[in-house]
């Protein structure tokens, strides 16, 4: 059983930085593909990154190119997201999930194809 749990969210000014965690208390870790997802107040959720088992390749939704970084850790079953130049449209509740079926997918179509899901950690950036 993979359970997810999200920590690393807070308020921080435009420009700032943040590092999100995720860490999977299963066994299975290292069998997923692991991706990260947004939600804003009042809109639907997104795909903000995604990596495939092994780490080597990542991807990114285009709002997040240049500023994010996903990377993960399998010795420590654990998957992060770096977040630098943070701008007040980032704000939200950010999601880590597990995939089988849909690595490197982050389309709103493709987040049924994501199997497990944290609760989230609330990320606020102000201008």
């Amino acid at each position: 059983q993979v359970q997810l749990v999200e920590s690393g969210g807070g308020s921080v000014q435009a420009g700032g930085s943040l590092r999100l965690s995720c860490a999977d208390s299963g066994y299975t870790y290292s069998s997923y593909c692991m991706g990260w997802f947004r939600q804003a107040p009042g809109k639907e959720r997104e795909g903000v990154a995604a990596i495939s088992l092994g780490g080597d390749r990542t991807y990114y939704a285009d709002s997040v190119k240049g500023r994010f970084t996903i990377s993960r850790d399998n010795a420590k079953n654990t998957l992060y997201l770096h977040m630098n130049s943070l701008k007040p449209e980032d704000t939200g509740m950010y999601y880590c999930a597990a995939t089988y079926l849909g690595c490197g997918e982050l389309s709103r179509g493709a987040q049924y194809k994501y199997n497990y899901w944290g609760q989230g950690t609330q990320v606020t950036v102000s201008s």
